[in-house]
């Protein structure tokens, strides 16, 4: 069931977002889309698909919680940096005036472990999913069997653990542009922002080193959960600069 609206929450279509929402105007996450309702940063002012943004919401403790998932009730205010930026608005009391105005002067405590609490709910998110498409049999792993599907053209999302050795990426993404990577507008596989140890848990499975999405659906899904998660972590006009140098690591791969 769709929840229902809330104050601070307004629907925007692209040509209304600049008149209409400008108590919500944010910066997105990703790549601003067209489509789908808009909502704006508290911080930056600037408009962004919601699920490009991240939601905060007040708890009935009086603290301020991450919602990154957009399903708790309540009024919400949004928020489209990177980690670094919203630390730097707590340190100047930024986010705490724009919390203010964005819950009608209701008292909001800002606990001084949010980004972290915000990094590790988009880590969940995206580990969730991950977990979900391996169980529905969407992902595959193991570098042989990834490197064969890949090869065939029956990849549409190659992964790589943050510890994955530099020559079991080169081998596997460049099987991938063999297999037409470039048509679906990548030259290398993404990089996960968790050790192999995290990535074996989240799917249930043994020394998960590299991984692959072999449905378009799925491959979307977790490319989105993944950036988000990304985006915040780097900041979200640094996303993407560094996976031309995927396989630049040097930690073993076997």
């Amino acid at each position: 069931m769709r929840n229902p609206r809330n104050d601070g929450d307004l629907d925007c279509s692209p040509a209304q977002a600049g008149a209409q929402c400008s108590a919500d105007e944010g910066t997105g996450l990703l790549l601003a889309q067209e489509t789908g309702p808009q909502r704006s940063c508290i911080l930056t002012r600037r408009t962004a698909p919601r699920d490009e943004l991240i939601r905060l919401v007040l708890g009935p403790d009086g603290q301020v919680h991450p919602d990154v998932r957009a399903k708790a009730p309540g009024r919400g205010a949004w928020i489209g940096v990177g980690r670094a930026e919203l630390e730097t608005a707590m340190a100047k009391g930024k986010l705490k005036g724009a919390l203010a105005r964005a819950f009608k002067g209701q008292a909001a405590e800002v606990p001084a472990d949010l980004p972290e609490k915000i990094e590790q709910a988009l880590s969940r998110a995206a580990l969730d999913r991950l977990g979900m498409e391996a169980r529905s049999g969407t992902l595959i792993n193991g570098a042989d069997r990834v490197e064969q599907a890949a090869r065939m053209g029956k990849v549409h999302l190659l992964l790589h653990a943050a510890d994955a050795g530099a020559d079991g990426r080169r081998k596997l993404d460049q099987a991938w542009r063999v297999g037409g990577s470039e048509e679906l507008g990548h030259r290398h596989g993404l990089e996960i922002p968790a050790s192999r140890t995290i990535l074996s848990m989240a799917l249930g499975r043994e020394n998960v080193v590299h991984a692959a999405l072999t449905d378009p659906g799925a491959a979307s899904r977790v490319t989105h959960a993944l950036n988000r998660w990304r985006a915040f972590i780097v900041g979200p006009g640094l996303l993407g600069r560094g996976d031309d140098a995927a396989g630049q690591r040097t930690a073993d791969d076997e």
